[in-house]
């Protein structure tokens, strides 16, 4: 996993606290960390931004999966704006260890988690 430094301890911990307390049978697909992007739905701000050479507000518009600072996993049943499926066990074993999940965001991301501070 190519991932930001301070990602290493954090998903450590949740992947054990998957092991240990019987979630990892959920995980059924690891869907990235590291891509340098924008947040979904940001694409046009974003080019908009490096088109008038406005480099703080584009950057402001990056994906923290830009940084290395989040994951995500079961994409293909966790869609961006859809009900998310993960249990509340599985999520937990990521807040627990300092991540905010996106099926806590106003536009749902269940697939995904970043960490709450960096």
């Amino acid at each position: 996993i190519y991932c930001n430094k301070l990602l290493i301890e954090p998903l450590t911990k949740a992947f054990t606290n998957l092991i240990e307390r019987g979630f990892v049978k959920e995980l059924k697909t690891w869907d990235g960390c590291f891509n340098i992007r924008p947040v979904r739905g940001y694409e046009k701000k974003y080019q908009n931004a490096i088109r008038q050479k406005d480099y703080n507000l584009a950057i402001s518009y990056l994906s923290l999966h830009s940084w290395g600072c989040a994951i995500d996993v079961n994409a293909f049943e966790n869609g961006l704006g859809k009900t998310p499926k993960l249990s509340k066990g599985f999520v937990k074993c990521f807040t627990d260890v300092g991540f905010d999940w996106g099926g806590n965001f106003k536009r749902k991301d269940g697939m995904h988690f970043q960490l709450k501070e960096i």
